[in-house]
């Protein structure tokens, strides 16, 4: 074993502790299940080849979904979700699909996680200070408005100061090194609740054990349901995509062995799958994890295994020692991980270069946040793949006036649907008094609409001046 995977694990560890916490309160389950799931992705997923250096765990990129699924179907339903999932990832896997996920739109990649971010800050800010959010994501943000009256301005200081602790302390770069910043956040939230005994809400801790609640046989009946089956595919393709971006990312942080996207899939299935068996929430590479190991100077996997290792031994020797923290400062710092999901910087070059990307991300954004995750993702890709088709159907009418033997026109390009109004603006406004020839060789691609319409022009033309289609040149 090296001494820089050793190291790595315990700096792993500590950014993923409070990271599993809190993204199980904000999902609706006990902490519990966040630090199974955290366990299961270092001993189970770490294990695996696919990426030797990404580390997995409970994502906030699926607190929303997994939110809106425990409030539907019930925390007991949890386990089949994921069991399903975890199961389709390795079909995905098996059927070598994994590098297929690099062929979705950026934008609409970017839009999921603004998006999730959108729903992360509106909802969280409410748990920042200790007050019920509202269920719709429009609730949430209407809301905003009297939550300095509703909210423990007590609560509101301590998760108001996490974020400020997260924001300022990577700045002083030796100290970051050595003290992740979510841990040093956490750790002094935590402090202050102790030391001044303050009345805020603080995260409850029961034990591993008492937390994992198999699936039973009623609920694998509940995959029959439409709802339930949509979910399940949800939670995988959007674990799947987010999993295999954060292996794209993370391989551009160091020199090492490339990653393997059909074989990480696979441990990504493999993963939830035990997951699902234990009923916890579902699991995903996550870059915020991962990015730590990296820059702890981790070069094998050992480091997210032991990272794993130390979860398991911290949780079930010393698990009251997680009461101590306030939920307040877990929510500032899922705000500010929500923070960082929302591409800023990126909106100004997008603007300036490819608005139509531009839209296609705030429209997915927009639809996750006023809708739900999985139908705003599907809005997202319908208008990324309408977008890409108005794109490459290009559409070129030439003319060629040859006198007394007519005139000829010539199509060229992607002749679709979406192109159609202008060519037949363009066709409709030849002279009806000279003979036409009309030339389809220039096309690449001529679809049932456009050559209906051609052979409707052709058709109403005058009788005696009949046009000629023709597909030579």
């Amino acid at each position: 074993m090296r001494k820089a995977d050793l190291l790595a694990s315990f700096v792993v560890f500590l950014v993923a502790l409070p990271l599993c916490v809190g993204v199980a309160i904000a999902s609706g389950v006990p902490a519990e299940l966040g630090l199974v799931t955290g366990i299961v992705g270092g001993l189970v997923a770490g294990v695996m080849p696919g990426s030797s250096l990404q580390v997995s765990g409970p994502a906030a990129g699926l607190t929303v979904l997994v939110y809106e699924a425990v409030q539907s179907y019930g925390v007991q339903a949890l386990g089949v979700l994921v069991l399903g999932a975890g199961l389709v990832q390795l079909a995905l896997g098996a059927l070598r699909l994994g590098r297929w996920f690099r062929a979705v739109s950026v934008a609409v990649v970017q839009g999921m996680l603004a998006g999730i971010g959108l729903v992360l800050i509106a909802g969280q800010v409410y748990a920042m200070g200790d007050a019920a959010a509202p269920a719709s994501g429009v609730g949430k943000v209407a809301g905003l408005v009297s939550l300095v009256g509703d909210a423990d301005p007590v609560a509101l200081v301590i998760g108001g100061a996490t974020v400020v602790v997260l924001l300022l302390w990577p700045r002083w770069r030796r100290g970051a090194r050595l003290v992740p910043a979510p841990l040093l956040a956490v750790g002094l939230a935590s402090v202050v609740t102790g030391v001044f005994d303050l009345s805020v809400r603080r995260v409850e801790v029961r034990g591993l054990l008492d937390a994992v609640r198999p699936p039973g046989l009623e609920d694998f009946g509940r995959l029959t349901e439409v709802g339930v089956i949509g979910t399940v595919l949800a939670f995988a393709l959007i674990a799947s995509a987010e999993s295999l971006f954060s292996a794209a990312a993370v391989d551009r942080l160091h020199r090492g062995r490339r990653t393997d996207y059909d074989r990480e899939l696979i441990a990504q299935g493999a993963g939830n799958a035990v997951c699902g068996v234990l009923g916890a929430l579902p699991m995903t590479a996550v870059i915020v994890r991962s990015a730590a190991n990296v820059g702890a100077g981790a070069r094998t996997k050992v480091s997210r295994v032991l990272h794993g290792v130390w979860l398991l031994v911290f949780t079930a020797v010393l698990p009251g020692v997680l009461g101590v923290i306030p939920v307040a400062a877990l929510a500032g710092l899922l705000v500010h991980a929500g923070c960082k999901l929302v591409p800023v910087r990126e909106l100004g070059p997008l603007w300036r270069e490819h608005r139509g990307e531009l839209v296609v991300l705030v429209v997915t954004a927009v639809a996750i946040a006023v809708g739900n995750l999985f139908e705003g993702v599907l809005v997202g890709l319908a208008l990324a793949v309408a977008k890409t088709a108005w794109d490459i159907s290009h559409v070129h009418v030439e003319t060629e006036d040859r006198g007394d033997a007519g005139m000829v026109v010539r199509v060229v390009g992607h002749a679709t649907f979406l192109r159609l109004p202008k060519l037949l603006d363009a066709l409709e406004a030849l002279p009806h008094d000279r003979d036409v020839r009309l030339e389809l060789g220039g096309l690449r691609h001529l679809d049932h609409a456009c050559a209906a319409a051609l052979e409707g022009w052709a058709a109403g033309r005058d009788h005696e001046r009949v046009a000629t289609i023709s597909s030579t040149s």
